[in-house]
């Protein structure tokens, strides 16, 4: 059974950083691309990073030099390591896959969207 479940949210303040967790278990994620969404109250869900079976990686311009994505095969997790953030970061954080090997962040295949696998999210909040 594939699962992600996500750790490493909390409240930070302005300028601070943060690691994301997101635990794969019941498949080997080194062999898919796994997406970091995130979604604010009102707001529409939005992709933030993404890392290949290559381990290529993408980001939205909105974090670009600020969040980095990686893998730990040995631990079967990939994280997102945040710094500099700022308020409009705060949302609910998922991570996702869609088993398939490589990245399409800024325009999500239905395959991720609808059939994907999702973790149930981690909260982040960035106030002073």
């Amino acid at each position: 059974q594939v699962q992600l479940v996500e750790s490493g949210g909390g409240l930070v303040q302005p300028g601070g950083s943060l690691r994301l967790s997101c635990a794969a278990s019941g498949f080997s994620s080194s062999n898919y691309a796994i997406y970091w969404f995130r979604q604010a109250p009102g707001k529409e869900r939005e992709g933030v990073s993404c890392i290949s079976n290559s381990d290529k990686t993408t980001y939205a311009n909105s974090v670009k030099g600020r969040f980095s994505i990686s893998r730990d095969n040995a631990k079967n997790t990939v994280y997102l390591q945040m710094n500099s953030l700022k308020p409009e970061d705060t949302a609910v954080y998922s991570c996702s896959t869609d088993m398939y090997p490589s990245c399409e962040l800024t325009s999500p295949p239905a395959s991720l969207l609808y059939f994907g696998s999702w973790g149930q999210g981690t909260q982040v909040t960035v106030s002073s």
